[in-house]
């Protein structure tokens, strides 16, 4: 299967941010893929919250998602909205993976379970569960051939997460991104890697790239990941741009009987966690 990861620079605007999304949303569908994703943060990138939260839309009003709700519709093609930042409907904001079928309908959607609450070594921070209300959930989705695991971005350092996926029958787990370019630099593909190689999946992680013009920098060099390990597809950039790989679906159950480590895992006492 045909598929493609969407690298952007998003805006700070949802009008602008579409805008930005969209002409790549259809490069990707008229180069032949079948299932599109992008990052995380699709809609609006502003690190200003006094701006960010006032202008956000439910999920049913956001421009953004309606835009590549028609888009799937047009190209009659999946859409993965790797994330896109919305209000709820108890006024709480949520950081919110959606996927759309080709008939334009919303499928699946998952809230970003792990807030990225960090002190970076170069001075950075970021306080996500100021901001956004985490999920309580795992979810598995079928978007044609393709049994998804749904994360965003900071899930990524969870690998309990993608185990649990893995044993709920997802063969393919998407990651979209907004990766800081310190931790990207780092960690970005070995990480990336080291889920594939643990679960026997694919990984397909659409990324943020680039100065935004809010100031933030994001790593980009969005990947594709074969269940063995290998990369088999990446913008080697952050530039905004569009990434084909083609999906041997049958590589995961390959990789899993080769190493069945989702079988041979046994229950274990844990020991005693230190004051």
């Amino acid at each position: 299967m045909k598929v493609a990861l969407i690298q952007t620079r998003t805006p700070a605007t949802h009008d602008a941010a579409l805008a930005h999304v969209l002409p790549l949303v259809r490069e990707a569908a008229a180069g032949g893929a079948r299932f599109i994703a992008t990052p995380e943060c699709t809609n609006v990138v502003q690190k200003d919250r006094a701006q960010l939260l006032p202008a956000l839309k439910s999920q049913e009003d956001d421009p953004v998602v309606l835009g590549l709700g028609q888009a799937a519709r047009d190209a009659a093609v999946w859409v993965l909205i790797g994330s896109a930042l919305v209000r709820r409907r108890d006024g709480k904001a949520a950081n919110r993976s959606l996927l759309i079928s080709p008939a334009g309908e919303i499928t699946a959607s998952y809230d970003k379970l792990h807030m990225f609450d960090v002190d970076l070594p170069t001075g950075e921070s970021a306080r996500e569960s100021e901001a956004y209300e985490p999920g309580d959930r795992a979810v598995t989705a079928q978007a044609g051939d393709l049994r998804l695991g749904m994360t965003v971005c900071y899930d990524l350092r969870f690998p309990a997460l993608y185990r649990a996926l893995a044993l709920a029958g997802a063969e393919v787990m998407t990651i979209p991104a907004a990766f800081t370019r310190p931790t990207g630099a780092a960690h970005w593909e070995v990480l990336m890697r080291a889920r594939a190689i643990e679960t026997g999946a694919f990984v397909l992680a659409p990324a943020q790239g680039g100065r935004h013009e809010d100031g933030r920098g994001t790593w980009g060099h969005s990947i594709a990941v074969a269940p063995w390990g290998e990369v088999i597809a990446i913008l080697d950039h952050d530039e905004p741009g569009v990434l084909f790989a083609d999906l041997d679906l049958t590589d995961a159950a390959k990789a899993r009987a080769a190493i069945p480590a989702l079988a041979n895992a046994r229950e274990f006492s844990s020991p005693p966690i230190l004051a």
